[in-house]
């Protein structure tokens, strides 16, 4: 499938139409679906509606955006009014919102059209898609492998060209994680950069919506088009936003010198031989680039999990109280009364993952420990963010691989969490400080299986962020492969 600037030209050309664009991506989910579970929810007539709607705005003469008739997958924690958002859950089986999340809306004024609401972890609790109530989603680069977490969907529909781009939720790298292992690119913005109304909370300090793209270029694209203010989010930064794509340039010519810091803690043990390879070859190649390197040192980054364990399972063990059975969503039909309805239903609609986060997290934030765990986790925080800190006060932008290893086998990891957990490691600190990161392909293992290297930019930095990922990009040719399905 073209990219989003080439299919904006077949369409004003009226080479082809919005409604035949949308019929190849849904034709391609038919015929990969049973093998991928990229989705959970396939919305066949709204999209073709939305296409004609576009080709009768063409048919007039008049002008669409970028993003109009172009196939797009949500992610299935953000409420599309009138279609089921479940969270990948049995508690919101049946759950269809009343109204529109910000960024849809935003999709559904610009023209888009969305295909489908895409697989995730339950809640967005996990790093590979198998707590998804419903399936597991495949990695399309070999389908006994995980696409990654928790937005493994939405990353494997864009890597298998189901859709064109779609929007995940990252939360401790729920967006650049799959990213890396489905072998696309994929953005954490800055933390409200773009609107949270109508995300499902896990985590609200920490979660942010983005983009997956199979190209730079259509995740800026896509960035600029869900980013900016909303009143409706009180977390919401009152920023005015750029067009990122605008910007981009295959160089780093520039009146001064990039400087991009690598992290030295993210690397050696625990770092897969294959990755490492690729990671240093990367860095070598934005070093012929006209970057300059210079090692960095963030030491309390490895500290960055354990805080993250505490803070997000405390975060949503609040968050996830509204799942009670009284006002929405599932309820257990066998409740004697009030007290049984509550633990009935959060026994039978809640996961396993789902319940190990609400029981740390309640743990955590119980009289006699919130000073113990949560607030010393809030001022590791603290710490992680002054690293951070420190280390832009010498650099422009920080490199580190994005994931340890590349894509595992489908319940490798299903008896051992907490070696899920660490697959976070390099993720976590950018969503504990707020900051922009993007993982961009560059290169495979010997398996065949794609491997991000991840970039971390300043607060607000966007620009500059795609700006280094798309140089990169440019001079390499691993975002051209495509798995063989």
């Amino acid at each position: 499938m073209a990219s989003i600037r080439e299919l904006h030209e077949q369409l004003i050309k009226k080479e082809r139409s919005a409604v035949e664009i949308t019929q190849e991506a849904l034709d391609r989910i038919q015929a990969l679906e049973p093998k991928l579970h990229s989705f959970l929810h396939v919305t066949a007539q709204q999209a073709l509606e939305q296409a004609r709607a576009v080709d009768t705005k063409i048919a007039a003469g008049e002008e669409i955006g970028l993003l109009a008739g172009i196939p797009i997958g949500i992610k299935d924690n953000m409420c599309t009014k009138g279609i089921p958002t479940t969270c990948a859950s049995r508690i919101l089986e049946n759950f269809v919102p009343p109204y529109e999340s910000t960024v849809t809306q935003k999709l559904v004024d610009g023209g888009a059209v969305m295909v489908g609401k895409t697989n995730l972890d339950e809640f967005a609790m996990g790093g590979s898609t198998e707590n998804s109530a419903y399936h597991i989603t495949a990695n399309p680069w070999d389908l006994s492998r995980v696409p990654g977490g928790s937005s493994g969907g939405s990353a494997a529909a864009v890597a298998a060209e189901e859709c064109v781009v779609s929007l995940g939720s990252d939360t401790g790298g729920s967006i650049r994680q799959p990213a890396s292992f489905c072998g696309v690119v994929g953005i954490k913005p800055t933390y409200g950069l773009v609107s949270r109304y109508g995300l499902v909370a896990f985590a609200s300090s920490l979660d942010q919506i983005g983009p997956f793209g199979r190209t730079v270029e259509d995740v800026a694209i896509l960035l600029s088009a869900i980013a900016g203010y909303d009143p409706k989010d009180s977390t919401s930064l009152k920023v005015e936003i750029p067009d990122y794509a605008a910007s981009l340039k295959p160089d780093f010519k520039a009146r001064r010198k990039l400087r991009i810091g690598i992290i030295k803690e993210t690397f050696g043990e625990g770092l897969d031989s294959g990755v490492e390879q690729a990671v240093t070859k990367a860095i070598d190649q934005l070093q012929s680039l006209g970057a300059e390197i210079h090692i960095i040192s963030c030491p309390n980054f490895r500290y960055g999990v354990p805080s993250y364990y505490i803070i997000a399972p405390s975060e949503a063990s609040a968050n996830l109280a509204r799942y009670d059975g009284v006002k929405y969503g599932y309820r257990a039909p066998d409740a004697e009364n009030l007290l049984s309805m509550y633990t009935r239903t959060r026994a039978s609609g809640f996961g396993a993952e789902v319940k190990r986060r609400i029981m740390i997290g309640t743990y955590a934030l119980s009289a006699g420990y919130y000073d113990a765990y949560y607030l010393k986790a809030q001022k590791v925080r603290t710490l992680i963010k002054q690293d951070f800190e420190r280390a832009f006060n010498r650099v422009d932008v920080l490199a580190c691989p994005t994931v340890p290893t590349t894509a595992f086998k489908t319940g490798e990891k299903n008896t051992d969490p907490l070696s899920m957990y660490l697959l976070d490691l390099m993720t976590i600190p950018a969503n504990l400080a707020g900051l922009p990161g993007i993982s961009v392909p560059c290169g495979f293992d010997n398996n065949n299986l794609p491997i991000g290297l991840q970039l971390m930019g300043k607060v607000l930095r966007e620009d500059q962020l795609l700006q280094v990922a798309y140089a990169y990009e440019q001079s390499t040719t691993w975002h051209l492969r495509q798995p063989q399905l």
